[in-house]
């Protein structure tokens, strides 16, 4: 077996068995070829060998290159996996992965936009747009993510038979979990405006959101828009396309929605990851407050 041949079946293993998102899969074979080259592995064996200290001289190998605290923890956490499954491929009665802690990150609160912000950016994505079936298309796509909660990733895969939207929709999030999540009105008129004016066929398997040249649309392309929007408003370069994300858990919370409901609709496989938007309830009401507050 050959360096490339441990790669190839790494990859594999985690897009079909794992069912990791394409960016996560480039990321984890990424860091994996970057060991094998810097440490000359060939094999599972050699590979499976790896120890703590291996880690340690390697990453900071790579912080020297400018890498970060928050990108040496995702590397170290990408090795960690790889050399566990080297370890389960080589037959290591002891698979688990060396133990080592990575660098301590500082967990910043998602920054959310008010609703008015949310609402004025997705009008003004249709109003910068040169073309006005780019600018249907932008807006549709920017109230499925503040509307429903969609990652922009869920919102750029939905397919042609999606084009006609009832009070759900049935969305495919990380590792293939589906969910479903309401759609308002307002979004359903979005979704249809930008039918009606697409230029480009909309087959059932085909992307629901296409480019320009009708090929699918790119994330980049959503991102370019909302950054030109914000721009336009005066707001920061916090609100991103993500953000809007945020800003409808953050807003359904303070509406009063629970805790697990709001797990099911954010597609969230643990509590622990929907429970940071309680942080950041708490954080705009003090910020409301102290406004508020003479003495504040």
């Amino acid at each position: 077996m050959s360096a490339a041949d441990v790669i190839a079946l790494w990859r594999a293993h985690l897009a079909d068995n794992r069912r990791r998102s394409p960016h996560t899969v480039r990321a984890y074979v990424a860091a994996a070829e970057r060991l094998m080259a810097a440490q000359n592995l060939a094999d599972w064996q050699a590979v499976a060998r790896i120890e703590a200290h291996h880690l340690r001289v390697h990453l900071a190998a790579r912080r020297t290159s400018g890498l970060g605290n928050a990108s040496t923890a995702r590397e170290l956490s990408a090795l960690k996996a790889f050399i566990a499954f080297a370890r389960r491929q080589a037959g290591d009665p002891d698979p688990a992965a060396p133990r080592m802690r990575g660098p301590r990150l500082k967990k910043g609160l998602p920054r959310p936009v008010t609703p008015d912000e949310a609402v004025n950016l997705t009008e003004m994505v249709g109003a910068l747009s040169g073309e006005d079936w780019i600018g249907a298309r932008d807006r549709a796509v920017l109230l499925l993510m503040y509307g429903s909660g969609l990652r922009i990733a869920e919102a750029l895969s939905l397919t042609g038979r999606d084009a006609i939207m009832g009070e759900v929709l049935l969305v495919t999030g990380k590792g293939g979990k589906q969910r479903v999540v309401p759609v308002l009105p307002v979004i359903r008129e979005a979704v249809a405006e930008y039918v009606q004016q697409c230029p480009w066929p909309l087959s059932t398997m085909e992307p629901l959101f296409r480019g320009a040249k009708g090929g699918p649309l790119a994330p980049g392309m959503v991102q370019k828009a909302m950054a030109q929007a914000r721009r336009a408003l005066g707001l920061p370069d916090t609100a991103t396309p993500h953000a809007l994300r945020h800003s409808f858990a953050t807003h359904l919370l303070s509406a009063g929605a629970d805790l697990r409901s709001l797990q099911e609709l954010l597609g969230h496989a643990s509590l622990g990851s929907t429970q940071i938007y309680t942080r950041v309830d708490a954080a705009s009401l003090l910020e409301n407050y102290r406004k508020a507050h003479p003495r504040g």
